[in-house]
């Protein structure tokens, strides 16, 4: 006798679909047959049964500027949860002199006792860190900390690292077992266009753009590989949003570089145009939206295998927070998409070609490879129980504050009609989303501490 039964469902794998009753005990998958039973049964009939997906790219609470992302780690973490996400990785900003170890217990003290789902950390090193010797030689303890991952920045005044910084920092994690990723864009020549274009009275959003144009972006990624191949280092970019850049990332790989690529809902469904119409400056990211032929292109490559992760850079800001600033070069970056990432893939990726077991992959599984979450991502026993029962005949507005729970008051998404939607969610075999509802509570979650190379 179970703990929990999901019976009748189809479990959606990596590798596979096929019809299974999902045992569990405790915190832990622990079967999978037919007509098992359990103390709880739950009939999944006419839904998929999936991994919990494990969102790798997210902001939450995080400081920018003036403003603080809208979302904290109580409000973030039960949205991901509605929206079928059961971990999450969120990052790491140290501040000049504080050590990284440091920064990282402040950055847990924020998280823990508030997060809904688990969630893990990535390690930021920043240009103030990675100019000292001491500091790159002591990764090693954070990787023996639960951090493997090291977010390195190619933009944005002092964050960025030059070429030298970037070198020695991949050396130093790919010494210590770890995984550099990487914002690729130019970032001296984009605050050179952006003066530029100030210098110009060209201050609408349109021109957030235009300074970061798609070229600097791939000229980046191409360099971030290079670098990454002389240090020794495997590398993971992330969000990216252009054909270009993608290009030099299958390039990589097919001369066997090991070279990882994501990106991200705003990328494959919203175009740059949107910044010239009103409300653009709420669709402000970086990099920036693109053009309709990158969205076709990276849905290709999503679908095809050449992009290994489907996240979303959460990082929500009011529409109120966003409006009103005299230049686009004052407005906070990010957009919001935590709730809606699995039910939009399931909804547009299919009619272009991405199947069942690819859509699980790159929201699901290839995470938790690629991070090192040694027991998520799959249903097999011994595996955490993080289980996502998905009607895939639910039909779904997506609306800010009625079908979506983020906390903000817009959507990039707004009006979409989704088909397919988490009906239940478990984390860790506990209940959090039952019917559509939230039936979790904050402090459920852990932190996971990930496995390095």
């Amino acid at each position: 006798m179970f703990d929990t039964v999901i019976r009748n469902g189809t479990v959606v794998t990596a590798d596979e679909v096929f019809p299974a009753d999902v045992g569990i005990v405790g915190e832990r998958i622990a079967a999978l047959g037919e007509a098992l039973e359990g103390t709880t049964e739950i009939d999944a009939r006419g839904c998929y049964v999936l991994p919990g997906g494990i969102d790798p790219h997210v902001h939450l609470q995080m400081p920018q500027g003036a403003f603080v992302s809208a979302d904290d780690f109580a409000s973030g973490t039960a949205a991901a949860a509605l929206g079928g996400t059961t971990t999450v990785i969120d990052f790491v900003e140290p501040a000049p002199e504080e050590p990284l170890l440091a920064a990282f217990e402040k950055r847990r003290a924020q998280a823990d006792g508030r997060v809904a789902v688990d969630y893990g950390l990535h390690m930021t090193i920043p240009a103030w860190h990675a100019g000292q010797p001491a500091v790159l030689n002591a990764l090693d303890a954070v990787v023996a900390a639960g951090m493997p991952s090291f977010k390195l920045y190619m933009a944005y005044a002092g964050l960025h690292l030059d070429d030298v910084q970037l070198y020695r920092a991949m050396a130093a994690i790919a010494k210590a077992g770890g995984l550099p990723i990487v914002h690729c864009e130019n970032g001296p020549l984009c605050d050179a266009l952006r003066a530029d274009a100030l210098s110009h009275g060209e201050t609408s959003p349109i021109h957030h753009a235009f300074t970061r144009p798609p070229r600097q972006e791939a000229e980046a990624v191409g360099r971030a590989i290079d670098v990454a191949a002389l240090a020794g280092a495997p590398l993971y970019v992330v969000h990216i949003s252009c054909a270009e850049a993608l290009a030099r990332v299958q390039d990589a790989r097919a001369g066997g570089e090991d070279v990882y690529g994501e990106t991200c809902p705003q990328y494959l469904f919203l175009n740059a145009q949107l910044l010239d119409q009103p409300g653009g400056e709420r669709l402000i990211c970086a990099p920036p939206l693109r053009e309709p032929e990158d969205n076709e292109a990276l849905w290709e490559g999503l679908s095809g295998g050449d992009v290994d992760v489907l996240s979303t850079d959460h990082c929500p800001f009011t529409a109120a927070e966003k409006a009103g600033h005299a230049a686009f070069t004052t407005i906070p970056g990010g957009v919001p998409s935590i709730e809606a990432r699995l039910s939009l893939a399931h909804t547009f990726g299919q009619p272009r070609g991405m199947s069942l077991p690819r859509w699980v992959e790159v929201c699901c599984s290839n995470p938790a490879r690629i991070f090192g979450l040694e027991r998520k991502g799959r249903v097999i026993p011994g595996f955490d129980a993080d289980l996502v029962v998905f009607d895939p005949e639910r039909w779904v507005r997506i609306e800010a504050g009625q079908t979506l729970h983020e906390r903000v008051d817009w959507s990039p998404y707004e009006g979409l009609h989704v088909q397919g939607w988490p009906r239940d969610v478990f984390s860790r075999g506990r209940a959090v989303v039952r019917d559509g509802a939230f039936v979790g509570q904050a402090g459920w979650g852990q932190f996971v501490a990930r496995g390095g190379s």
